[in-house]
């Protein structure tokens, strides 16, 4: 990627247009997000009287939506010594969303089964390995916090790929089976590192920045993996005894249009 010094013309409105570019994509993730779950509540397919442990699922996962835009008009503004001093709320609450993010995957499969449009051995795997995903990329780009463009690109992509709970309640799930949880979790998040690779090339010449290949390569590795766990013998074995002895037993395994 081409390094521009702070001697450069141009370097302060090419910084501040960087900035706004960033802050600008994560209004929009966080709008998938609200859209998607504001979308749900709407059409009656979750109320506020849930079991508690979705409230405070809810609470932790829309706390980093927060932290997160947050962080961005902080930077966008200038005021980067008050993004630096939460950024170690930010680091806190990775473990947080991981505990959480694995915890409602096995209670909504005990529960109901977990979404019917899913495979429920496919998602009793892809969400964990999907989170773990995510902390990876936010723990990665907390590490190179003094990188700024590997910092800020990684935790883009770690925001990116938690979009997905936002999509999977806008997109027609059921129209998309089988293909539904790839398209829910890495293929409509993917759009906002292919923006990000659009804007890097367009400003660089052609050239982007590497971060977005490896967030991208991340969330797939994390995809394939969680596939390939769940789909073998070990994964149905354990996708069964999860689920055994409660009402998720009742469903089919296999992603399904409701009766």
């Amino acid at each position: 990627m081409t390094v521009i010094s702070e001697t450069q013309p141009g370097f302060v409105d090419r910084m501040a247009g960087e900035r706004r570019f960033f802050f600008t994509m994560a209004i929009v993730m966080a709008a998938v997000i609200v859209a998607g779950f504001a979308t749900n509540l709407a059409a009656g397919r979750s109320s506020f009287s849930l079991p508690v442990i979705f409230h405070v699922h809810a609470f932790i996962f829309f706390g980093w939506v927060a932290i997160y835009v947050t962080q961005n008009a902080l930077v966008a503004t200038g005021r980067v010594a008050l993004h630096r001093r939460l950024g170690w709320l930010a680091a806190v609450w990775v473990p947080m969303m991981v505990a959480m993010g694995i915890g409602l995957t096995v209670y909504d499969l005990r529960r109901n089964g977990g979404p019917f449009f899913f495979d429920a051995n496919e998602f009793l795997f892809g969400n964990p390995f999907g989170i773990l995903a995510f902390a990876i990329l936010a723990t990665a780009a907390i590490v190179n916090r003094r990188r700024t463009d590997w910092h800020r690109r990684l935790m883009y992509c770690a925001m990116a790929y938690i979009t997905g709970p936002g999509f999977g309640r806008l997109l027609p799930m059921p129209l998309l089976i089988p293909w539904s949880w790839w398209i829910a979790a890495f293929a409509a998040p993917s759009i906002f590192p292919v923006i990000g690779i659009f804007y890097d090339a367009r400003r660089n010449g052609g050239r982007a920045h590497p971060a977005w290949f490896w967030g991208i390569g991340v969330a797939l590795t994390a995809m394939v993996l969680a596939d390939v766990v769940a789909y073998s013998p070990p994964g149905i074995a354990i996708t069964r005894a999860v689920v055994a002895g409660t009402p998720g037993a009742a469903r089919d395994m296999h992603a399904h249009f409701p009766p």
